[in-house]
């Protein structure tokens, strides 16, 4: 049996989204994520292009976490022949099936690509009965050379580092690491013996504030918009930054930092997610688990309201200020948010809240920009509200946190594959890793192979 490792990047890099890997190892072709590319509109037609693989030779999927630019494009591979094995942390596949019924819920009016053959509610169903989980380190064998532990990446809920052991060798891959410390999630694990790594790089290239500081600028946010008498809108992401925004929230009114005031969780997929999160309480770190041990509801504070309906959504706009209203998208490309920015973004006395990582084309980046104009929903929207960015609540690690996750694991590792970043973060972070660490860093682009001796 060949004993080389063969890994073909076959998405996720050069971009931050469409994580999709193939890693060939002891005569199994194994994937890890396949996920959608995500810029101006979700049915960007690279998603559809054919996969530079066989779907139907593929083994099995590993799914390192739930954002659907890690597995948005599970569907598609279901519709072209997969019918291996999907394995990811129990969590993953518990939010998999709202996340992939909600892309469905969006992509299935595309007929014009055919979307509506692919995103059908029988390849997800296909989909879910393929998939496995597992508990975080529970020993999954492959063949009798070939070994995987999940581990802890404290990105979202039951977010993943796939560990293969083969030959005495060691390759991880990262999938997003998270930007630890996590208000509601344990820190990232660390890992010391890697021989090959494949790591994410999304803010390769920037640092982000402390959480002292994220906590800080975040109640002063809300302060200032609420002596303006405005309204405050928080595109986010439905899965773990809303979570997160909330928890936070909660302390600050439980505690009496901000007056009590309507808080609008306007999500139906966000508030669908809360409850899959109330089933893995275990999953949280200590002080969460502690804070929500007696509460029927995962958050239940005074002022909040979470609005399902749709006519529900556009009665909010009739609530006077001061109020805030979280929605998404997170990035402003679609969800209810967008109807909120047409409303609220012309007044200079709201505020926008920047929260997550704003991929290059999106309305969020274009408005982060400085852009005063903008096309929302086919209207071009004034921008006069104040904009405001705070990055310490992204869920990704910074740059430092980058270079020290791999410190770690210094002596050991031979070679780093520095994947999902735009590619100046990337590459930003390659050379930070040679400079630092003195380890061979490489950005690979699309399509690329490698071979690693074992």
């Amino acid at each position: 049996m060949e004993k080389d490792i063969r890994i073909t990047f076959c998405g996720g890099v050069g971009s931050v989204t469409g994580a999709n890997f193939l890693l060939e190892i002891d005569g199994k072709k194994i994937l890890v994520d396949c996920g959608l590319t995500q810029g101006d509109n979700l049915d960007d037609k690279i998603n559809w292009d054919p996969f530079v693989y066989d779907p139907k030779a593929i083994d099995i999927l590993f799914v390192t976490h739930a954002h659907i630019d890690h597995l948005g494009r599970i569907p598609k591979l279901i519709k072209d022949g997969f019918r291996g094995k999907i394995y990811s942390t129990e969590p993953t596949r518990g939010l998999a099936k709202p996340m992939l019924e909600d892309t469905a819920g969006i992509l299935s009016n595309n007929t014009v690509l055919g979307l509506d053959k692919i995103y059908t509610e029988e390849n997800i169903k296909l989909a879910l009965s393929l998939w496995q989980g597992f508990t975080y380190h529970q020993k999954i064998k492959i063949t009798d050379n070939v070994e995987v532990v999940l581990l802890n990446a404290g990105h979202i809920l039951g977010s993943a580092m796939i560990e293969f052991l083969y030959n005495g060798k060691k390759i991880l891959f990262t999938g997003d690491l998270g930007n630890s410390p996590s208000p509601i999630l344990p820190d990232t694990e660390k890992v010391t013996d890697v021989d090959y790594l494949i790591m994410e790089s999304v803010y390769g290239d920037r640092n982000h504030e402390s959480r002292e500081d994220r906590r800080r600028f975040l109640e002063e946010t809300i302060q200032d918009n609420y002596k303006r008498k405005g309204t405050l809108i928080i595109p986010t992401f439905s899965l773990e930054r809303s979570q997160e925004l909330l928890f936070e929230l909660d302390n600050l009114v439980t505690n009496d930092r901000i007056p009590v005031m309507p808080i609008f969780l306007d999500s139906p997929l966000a508030i669908r997610l809360t409850e899959v999160f109330k089933q893995y309480r275990n999953y949280f770190n200590e002080n969460a688990q502690k804070a929500m041990i007696h509460e029927k509801y995962l958050f239940d504070f005074p002022g909040l309201h979470n609005t399902l309906q749709s006519k529900e959504s556009q009665m909010i706009r009739n609530v006077p200020n001061p109020k805030i209203v979280i929605a998404g998208s997170g990035m402003s490309t679609g969800g209810r948010i967008v109807h909120h920015e047409r409303h609220y973004l012309p007044d200079p006395n709201n505020t926008l809240l920047l929260t997550g990582y704003q991929s290059v084309g999106t309305p969020g980046r274009l408005i982060q920009e400085g852009l005063k104009t903008v096309r929302i929903t086919g209207e071009d929207v004034a921008v006069r509200a104040h904009i405001v960015t705070i990055l310490g609540y992204s869920g990704h690690k910074d740059s430092d946190g980058l270079l020290n996750f791999v410190q770690d694991m210094n002596d050991t590792v031979k070679k780093v594959f520095v994947v999902m970043g735009e590619p100046k973060s990337s590459m930003f972070l390659v050379q930070k890793l040679r400079d630092n660490l003195g380890i061979e860093a490489y950005a690979p682009e699309r399509g690329d192979c490698v071979t690693l001796e074992c």
